[in-house]
């Protein structure tokens, strides 16, 4: 018998789960998730499974972890503070291609140097003013970011980059080569960033992770579930965490197909912070072949295909003044719930808003609280920041008695983006507890918070619903219809046909809307979808019926829905892809490109044959790292030639190596 622990930490719980022999579901849990410091969460998850299920901890032969963490940092524009070095491009690529909104104000350097398509060197790189940067920046940031023009040909530069940082600093280094082997120097460029930007957060979880189960008695290896479903080990995880993105998405997939069977559906995830969609299509998800896109960014990570909308349980809700009747809209950024901050500060909690609903008029930071979140470095944080920072102290506090001008929103934008502070407000979670269909936290803040909320006036000077239930009945309406546009947005974008506009306007375009509810006039209009969907996370049971019944589609709940991540991460396997190029820069030379540099041959037979050694036993290398046993190794071969005088003239060839195999388990 083999048992098995599955972890996933949610934006807003932690779930575990225990399978023995990857075909019983003996146990699962929930835990909140505890942003502050992860472990406490996992853990409060990890020992509420092994209670119910009665197990001794050193039974347990693998555990694996999923997680939104990365996925959640990026959508709500979190992380630490990096710095980039930008070698042999141009500076005007900092805007077009997205990197400063990326950086967000974190320095950057663009030097001289760089190779060109064949892997020569274009320039001399610029060492001197590479050293002075470090030495300007090596205290007030937590990474580096490396990325050379044609790195992926030669990455002579960006491996001395990386010595020189190492010697200098002694911070983590995200090198563009080693994320990818694709060509996209830019977008190599970004995805390094967002690496360098998350190694502190996820090293920080894993590390948390594993000393909580060894604390448990839980002595297996720990894997950590890759964006396109595949185990890695901790350590790579470590390494590489950009590969996390869409961690716990990717999970859930894996974990639909095992509980359902299903070979062609619609999976959708609903979390605290997003909602996952990708189609499942003869019974395996699709990998982007764009690369991951998460929020405005899209990275050169292999993932599964999929729409990630910051739309959760735990979503702001925003007011909508406009037009005469007003409204409300979700996301995407997260909040804490106000029923569940209330369960951490009750008095401070109810003292505020039963003040707020004396008061003749709404203000606006009604019914939103704030409170630091502890043992995070504050690197790089301007004066306006810190002195916020100081003001909100250690305790939780109502947001106006802390925000003194409108000139401080900017600092709060930043501090919310670092992860340094929470804020709370009111979310679909709250309005659940006031419609009763859940009743885990104090649903009678929510209700106060709701109430709040309605006293905002409409374009009309009208308030918009004194009824709190009312207006909780509006928040989940408005959580089906943008569930349904987010399902329909896939739809098209996985739909054979060209239908000759994008997916998102054709979702929601006015006769698509109209069909939705099978208009019959002197025209009859009829939309939906023609694939079953199915519905994960802990509020699918909640939320999901009715975005069935508006699509017109079976909605396909299963029985652990609300753990699928978790399932997911233990059924997988351990998959690695290692990827290399062949060119011929001139008559009678084949050139090899690989991570360690470029490598000569006189002949086309020879350089294949090298390419391939060198990728079947990287990719072997990998999955052994990995922990993967019964390793199967596959490769894809695409050689190019032209015809030319008669002959066939070769042009460039890719092959890509993949090794796979179980995870290693422990015997005890």
């Amino acid at each position: 018998m083999t048992l098995s622990l599955g972890v996933d930490t949610g934006g807003t719980y932690t779930d575990a789960v225990l399978i023995r022999d990857e075909s019983v579901v003996v146990a699962t849990a929930k835990s909140l998730t505890t942003r502050q410091d992860l472990a406490i969460g996992v853990g409060a998850a990890v020992r509420a499974v092994l209670a119910e299920s009665g197990i001794d901890p050193a039974d347990i032969a693998l555990a694996s972890l999923s997680t939104t963490l990365a996925t959640n940092a990026l959508v709500e524009g979190q992380g630490g503070r990096v710095a980039l070095i930008y070698i042999g491009f141009r500076e005007r690529d900092l805007d077009t291609q997205g990197l400063n909104d990326a950086l967000n104000g974190d320095p950057v350097l663009v030097l001289d140097g760089g190779h060109d398509h064949s892997g020569r060197a274009v320039n001399v790189l610029d060492e001197s003013s590479l050293l002075a940067f470090l030495e300007t920046h090596k205290d007030d940031v937590s990474g580096f970011a490396v990325a050379s023009q044609f790195a992926v040909r030669n990455p002579d530069h960006e491996l001395r980059a990386m010595e020189m940082i190492q010697a200098v600093t002694g911070a983590p280094v995200s090198a563009s080569h080693q994320l990818s082997a694709k060509l996209g120097g830019p977008k190599r460029a970004l995805t390094a960033v967002l690496n360098a930007r998350l190694i502190g957060m996820i090293d920080r979880l894993i590390t948390r992770a594993e000393t909580t189960l060894a604390d448990l008695g839980i002595s297996a290896p720990m894997m950590v579930v890759r964006g396109d479903g595949a185990l890695i080990s901790a350590e790579q995880a470590r390494e590489k965490p950009i590969e996390t993105i869409l961690s716990g998405p990717a999970a859930s997939i894996v974990g639909a197909r095992w509980m359902t069977g299903a070979d062609t559906a619609l999976v959708s995830d609903i979390g605290g912070t997003t909602t996952d969609v990708a189609l499942l299509r003869d019974g395996k998800p699709k990998l982007d072949p764009n690369g991951a896109r998460v929020g405005p960014h899209r990275t050169m990570v292999e993932a599964v295909a999929m729409r990630t909308t910051g739309l959760g349980g735990d979503s702001e809700v925003h007011f909508v003044s406009e037009g005469l009747a007003g409204g409300v809209t979700l996301g995407p950024q997260r909040v804490l719930p106000i029923s569940l901050i209330a369960m951490d500060a009750p008095e401070v909690v109810h003292k505020a808003l039963d003040a707020q609903l004396r008061a003749a008029t709404v203000k606006d930071y009604d019914a939103r609280f704030i409170r630091a979140v502890s043992g995070l470095a504050a690197h790089g944080l301007g004066a306006r920041d810190l002195t916020l920072l100081e003001r909100i102290g250690s305790e939780i506090r109502p947001l106006g008695d802390v925000m003194r001008t409108r000139m401080e929103l900017g600092a709060l934008k930043r501090l919310i983006a670092r992860g340094l502070v929470q804020v709370a407000g009111v979310t679909p979670s709250d309005a659940s507890h006031v419609l009763g269909f859940v009743d885990a936290w104090d649903r009678d803040a929510a209700r106060k918070a709701l109430e709040l909320f309605g006293r905002r006036r409409t374009g009309a000077g009208d308030v918009l619903c004194r009824d709190p239930e009312a207006v909780a009945r509006m928040v989940i309406n408005q959580v089906t219809h943008q569930t349904g546009l987010a399902l329909l947005e896939t739809a098209f974008d996985e739909d054979s046909a060209d239908f000759g506009a994008s997916a998102a306007t054709l979702a929601r375009h006015h006769v698509m809307q109209i069909g939705l509810s099978n208009h019959r006039d002197v025209v009859r209009v009829n939309t939906g979808l023609n694939v079953p969907v199915i519905g994960l996370g802990a509020s699918a049971a909640t939320y999901y019926p009715a975005v069935g019944d508006l699509l017109g589609t079976d909605m396909i709940l299963p029985t652990h829905a609300g753990v699928a991540n978790a399932i997911g991460a233990v059924v997988g396997r351990v998959t690695m892809r290692k990827t290399g190029t062949v060119t011929a820069p001139s008559e009678g030379l084949f050139r090899v490109h690989l991570d360690t540099g470029p490598e000569d041959f006189s002949g086309s037979e020879a350089a294949l044959i090298r390419l391939e050694t060198v990728l079947r036993e990287n990719a072997q290398a990998a999955a052994d790292a990995a922990g993967a046993v019964d390793v199967q190794i596959n490769v894809q071969k695409d050689i190019k030639t032209a015809r030319a005088e008669a002959r066939d003239v070769f042009v460039e060839a890719t092959f890509v190596v993949e090794a796979s195999g179980r995870p290693r388990v422990t015997v005890s």
